[in-house]
């Protein structure tokens, strides 16, 4: 039976990229599927099913939701649900590329929300990091408003809000649930609200009539399927396994990645990426970088050790 060896330096790497691939892709996958689904089906199609594969994982741990009712909920509600929602309006307007762009800007909510709500220490890499990556985002977001004659600004500002969330979910999982797993905290925030997202799916959204009258529909439902189970579910599991035979510091280099994917497939979908854009992309990512690490030199030597 063939089996991964996580210890092995090439195998770490491929899972890296493995999971830049799933993630970065899932912004087209969104795309794809918002031709034939409104916003809030795709959300809650992707909220409910991922919960279902992960429902084995959170009912042999039910037990760990006591006394972290309110942080799981959180969780599950601004890592999830609401993000979902949101790149999935926004996308409705916006180009996957820059969907996957935007959603970079975790890492530099992580700092904020982190030093504003949770008294994280900060380093002035990082203080400089969130300004370069800001002036990156405030740049894309406003050049690619102008360039559409200001119409879709508003929906580049429901993925920024988006990537604020994931950083309010970061900071609650470092600061209110250091001791549960991350597989088991993933699957019991899903449990707490995937329910409620099938049932809105089923009774508050057209999906059922849609796949039935529609058969062309149902390449968008194996979209919405791979989103799922592969971009959310198993890609979880495999990021957890990393971090635990690398370091999170190797592990989060995955945000970097991220962007790159988002970009490339928006280029073979048929969107046009600009030498301005490019220029904007470069001052996110550099802000990112600079977030994640203390000391930029430490954090490549760490990284390529």
């Amino acid at each position: 039976m063939f089996k991964l060896d996580f210890a092995h330096k090439p195998t770490q790497w491929l899972i890296l990229c493995l999971l830049a691939l799933t993630w970065g892709s899932s912004f087209i996958l969104m795309k794809k599927a918002l031709v034939f689904f409104t916003p809030d089906t795709v959300a809650t199609y992707r909220i409910a099913l991922a919960s279902l594969v992960l429902f084995p994982i959170a009912i042999r741990n039910l037990d760990k939701i006591k006394g972290h009712v309110w942080p799981l909920l959180t969780v599950g509600l601004f890592g999830n649900v609401l993000p979902a929602l949101l790149f999935a309006v926004a996308q409705t307007q916006i180009p996957s590329s820059l969907s996957g762009i935007l959603n970079s800007l975790t890492s530099l909510f992580t700092l904020l929300i982190g030093v504003v709500l949770f008294r994280l220490k900060t380093t002035v890499y990082q203080v400089i990091g969130v300004f370069v990556a800001l002036i990156g985002a405030a740049g894309l977001i406003g050049f690619n408003s102008l360039a559409a004659f200001s119409e879709n600004s508003q929906y580049a500002l429901l993925a920024v809000i988006a990537a604020s969330m994931y950083g309010l979910a970061v900071n609650t999982i470092k600061s209110k649930l250091p001791e549960m797993r991350p597989t088991h905290i993933t699957a019991l925030s899903f449990l707490m609200t995937g329910p409620w997202c099938l049932l809105y799916l089923l009774i508050g959204t057209d999906f059922i009539s849609i796949i039935t009258e529609d058969s062309k529909s149902w390449s968008a439902v194996g979209y919405l399927t791979i989103l799922a189970v592969i971009g959310t579910a198993a890609a979880v599991v495999l990021f957890n396994r990393l971090i635990k035979e690398t370091t999170a510091v190797f592990a989060s280099s995955v945000t970097y990645l991220i962007p790159v994917v988002a970009v490339g497939w928006g280029i073979l979908d048929g969107e046009s990426v600009t030498l301005m854009d490019g220029g904007f992309m470069l001052f996110i990512l550099t802000g990112i970088f600079l977030i994640n690490s203390s000391h930029p030199k430490a954090f490549l030597n760490r990284l390529f050790r």
